[in-house]
């Protein structure tokens, strides 16, 4: 039976209807890296020959929003040394965190190891960081037969999203292609500003005992007193039982 291939000439891989590849560490370094490196058929051709040195991860082939796989060569940065090349056209990969051992189940034996990157914009030292992430496979050196191609590496590449929203914002995802004409940052700038200012307003309550408190004990010193608004309606009854208690008052009491 032919083998079927699922890489266009592209490097675009298309799967049929309903299938998804979703392969785990393992399978990767036992089922694709280790045949690779060895010249032996691999189970299906999906993982295309790309060089990752010559492209920028938002330009390799296949779709951004979903991971990629790709077979690559070692690039030596130096002559004479052992560390890779890693630079693309608009910045470099730079590795982070310490490289995770591959065990094969059925052996107990470390298959290979994974090395995790990160892609930044600019020259080293001072590029900056993107939300692009590189699973750099490659084999172990403990295979009694010295393989034939030891400069292959199976890498998964995939943009990182930042989950989560505050205030109703969208986090910016950095490291995204920006596309011509595009006024989302501006966007992000507005709303940013709107939700400063409304987060800006603090309310003040005003303890009014304390203030009259102070003014009996401090008749010098100068301070504002907040009274409740009157209503601006006189009560005629009040003043004219006023007017008949004081017509009422003996004159005896006057003159004392």
């Amino acid at each position: 039976m032919e083998k079927m291939n699922f890489v266009k000439k592209n490097g675009e891989v298309r799967l049929p209807p309903g299938f998804r590849f979703h392969p785990t560490d393992e399978e990767l370094v036992v089922q694709y890296l280790k045949r690779k490196v060895f010249s032996f058929p691999l189970p299906a051709s999906i993982i295309p020959e790309v060089d990752l040195c010559k492209s920028d991860p938002w330009d390799l082939p296949g779709d951004m929003e979903q991971e990629r796989y790709f077979f690559s060569t070692k690039e030596a940065k130096y002559p004479n040394g052992n560390r890779s090349n890693r630079a693309t056209n608009s910045g470099y990969w730079k590795a982070t965190g310490l490289d995770k051992q591959i065990m094969n189940s059925k052996t107990h034996e470390v298959a290979g190891m994974k090395k995790t990157l990160v892609f930044y914009r600019g020259k080293p030292p001072h590029g900056s960081r993107t939300d692009w992430i590189m699973h750099e496979y490659r084999l172990t050196s403990s295979h009694s037969n010295p393989p034939l191609n030891e400069n292959w590496v199976l890498c998964r590449i995939f943009l990182k999203r930042r989950s989560g929203a505050k205030n109703g914002e969208e986090r910016v995802v950095k490291g995204l292609k920006p596309s011509s004409g595009s006024n989302f940052g501006d966007e992000v700038k507005k709303n940013s500003a709107s939700s400063s200012n409304s987060s800006s307003k603090v309310v003040v309550f005003y303890d009014f005992l304390a203030e009259k408190k102070n003014n009996n004990t401090d008749a010098s010193s100068t301070s504002i007193t907040i009274s409740p608004a009157s209503s601006g309606i006189t009560n005629e009854l009040d003043e004219q039982e006023n007017e008949d208690s004081s017509k009422s008052l003996p004159s005896s009491f006057g003159n004392a």
